[in-house]
């Protein structure tokens, strides 16, 4: 359990195993893949260029109970932790090789969220502002459950470019886990919110030697959502655990991307009278490739604005000299990038309201 003395190195050995037992496991999910015919085919609708296995999620999901196995027996509700994600990846896993209805996936992701929030008690019980104590009483459940399913939606919505994903959630994953360290003196319980957001990071980091473009895996559907429910839960407990608002608002900042995203989605297929489920092609990251992005480029300017917000929370949060320093650089990065882009010269039309097909059938890695 990492300790207020030295959080860093202790937590060092966390990321260290998640990243490498991802790592040695990525070949085995690849053959499961093949095996189960978990596979994106190339050609017609696809954008990829080669056959690519989506079962992705499993292999982090090996990073993450090697994690946990190995060091997170102490972080309290642990079991109930890897119970919830173990039933998310593999239900999700059937979607990857059987192609489920959507409706299918959103009862999985209610009963996923229901055994957190309601069987296993892992809830938003408050939110303190400043004078003002915000207690849930009988909504904590269902708020925590819309949270939950929340965080899913948003990361698999996400996950359509390569690395863009695994990438996003690993700054996530570290801003989660500067914000517990920050209040780990006062509040020795951050301990296994640094731990959870330790594995996070290197379950991610491990993927993205395989995921970054040009893939060799996607993580598919039991990856986004193992992901997006980890993120949830890590917000939770931290949450739970801190008595100021802005430990929900610090999580909320970092993914303002993929949040508001999934909003405007939602906002724009009600408008056009489509259901949610209804793809089409302008997410952020297909304005982005319309661009002249490619999908490296689309994937490290998410990266960038990902962690310019988060430093803003972290430093809201009482991170302030160091955060200072890094949100210069990192704002400097995206300027030299978006720089390179217009000098390229590049343009294209805004997407239409039509679904694209080049984009619709991105399989989710």
């Amino acid at each position: 359990m990492p300790t207020a003395s030295d959080p860093y190195l202790s937590a060092l050995p966390i990321l260290l195993v998640a990243a490498v037992v991802t790592v040695v496991t990525v070949p085995l999910a690849r053959w499961c893949s093949f095996r189960l015919g978990a596979v994106a085919e190339p050609g017609g609708r696809h954008i990829h260029s080669q056959r690519t296995g989506r079962l992705g999620g499993l292999a982090i999901m090996a990073g993450f109970l090697a994690a946990m196995l190995a060091f997170g027996r102490g972080v309290q509700d642990w079991l109930q932790i890897v119970v919830a994600l173990l039933a998310v990846t593999g239900l999700l896993a059937v979607d990857d090789i059987l192609g489920l209805p959507f409706w299918t996936k959103l009862v999985i992701q209610a009963v996923c969220s229901l055994l957190v929030a309601g069987a296993f008690a892992i809830t938003i019980n408050s939110i303190s502002l400043p004078g003002l104590a915000i207690h849930l009483a009988w909504a904590a459940i269902p708020i925590t459950i819309i949270w939950l399913m929340g965080m899913q939606n948003s990361i698999n919505l996400l996950d359509g470019v390569d690395g863009l994903a695994a990438g996003v959630v690993a700054i996530v994953g570290g801003v989660l886990y500067l914000a517990a360290v920050n209040r780990l003196g006062v509040e020795p319980r951050q301990g296994g919110v640094i731990l959870l957001s330790a594995a996070m990071v290197g379950c991610c980091l491990g993927f993205l030697l395989f995921n970054f473009a040009p893939a060799k895996i996607f993580m598919g559907d039991s990856g986004s959502h193992l992901l997006g429910m980890l993120v949830g839960i890590v917000t939770v407990l931290g949450v739970a655990k801190v008595t100021v608002a802005l430990a929900l608002f610090v999580p909320v900042l970092a993914l303002a991307l993929p949040i508001g995203d999934t909003a405007f989605a939602i906002w724009r297929r009600r408008r056009q009278g489509v259901g949610f489920a209804h793809a089409d092609a302008r997410h952020l990251h297909h304005r982005l490739l319309a661009l002249g992005l490619t999908q490296r480029e689309t994937a490290v300017t998410f990266y960038l604005v990902t962690a310019i917000l988060g430093c803003l929370g972290l430093a809201l949060f009482g991170h302030r000299k160091i955060l200072a320093v890094a949100l210069g650089l990192l704002v400097l990065a995206l300027g030299l990038l978006l720089w390179r882009v217009w000098h390229r010269g590049a343009s294209a039309p805004e997407p239409s309201a039509d679904p694209d097909p080049a984009q619709l059938d991105r399989p989710r890695g």
